[in-house]
């Protein structure tokens, strides 16, 4: 989708702002927030003529890399809030064992979170946060459509194994001639 005029890039920022300011805010250290968001349309500006149909993957891609560049050298820390389930009981009322439970299920999701490698935050995040899909999300990552879909579904068994250790594990594989 060529961009030939200011009012068209206007539009494309008006409508994207909000999900890539979003993007970059649960991802980045809070003082560089800003400048990556603004790197973010620079680069957008700069490559107008080239930009998809939906800039919105791409925005996000290179969202990202500008801050992997911002953290090189760093692991990155996850800025993400575990959010979970909503209230438990249909009418409203709760019961202090139920918020106990909550409050207590938070943690584990919380600590098996922070437990997860980033790159395993990050599809996740993609997945669950953005609701990107997995042509979108692969965009972002820079990698196949498949690749994504196995890192989700390993990432995704990574967190259930951190929530509930003592589950068995998938069993192997085998082998029939």
């Amino acid at each position: 989708m060529p961009i030939d005029t200011e009012a068209q890039f206007t539009d494309v920022y008006r409508a994207h702002y909000g999900d890539v300011l979003r993007f970059v805010r649960r991802r980045a250290d809070p003082m560089t927030v800003d400048d990556i968001v603004g790197e973010t349309f620079l680069a957008a500006w700069r490559r107008r003529r080239e930009l998809p149909d939906d800039p919105r993957p791409w925005l996000f891609g290179t969202a990202r890399k500008l801050m992997l560049n911002a953290h090189r050298g760093l692991r990155r820390q996850s800025a993400l809030v575990v959010q979970i389930q909503r209230a438990a009981a249909a009418d409203g009322h709760e019961s202090m064992a139920d918020v106990a439970i909550q409050v207590e299920g938070r943690i584990d999701l919380v600590a098996a979170w922070r437990s997860l490698a980033p790159a395993d935050q990050e599809v996740l995040a993609l997945n669950v946060w953005e609701q990107l899909d997995a042509r979108d999300a692969a965009k972002v990552l820079g990698c196949t459509r498949a690749a994504y879909a196995m890192r989700l579904t390993r990432a995704k068994r990574r967190l259930a194994g951190r929530l509930n250790p003592a589950a068995p594990a998938s069993p192997a594989l085998s082998l029939t001639h």
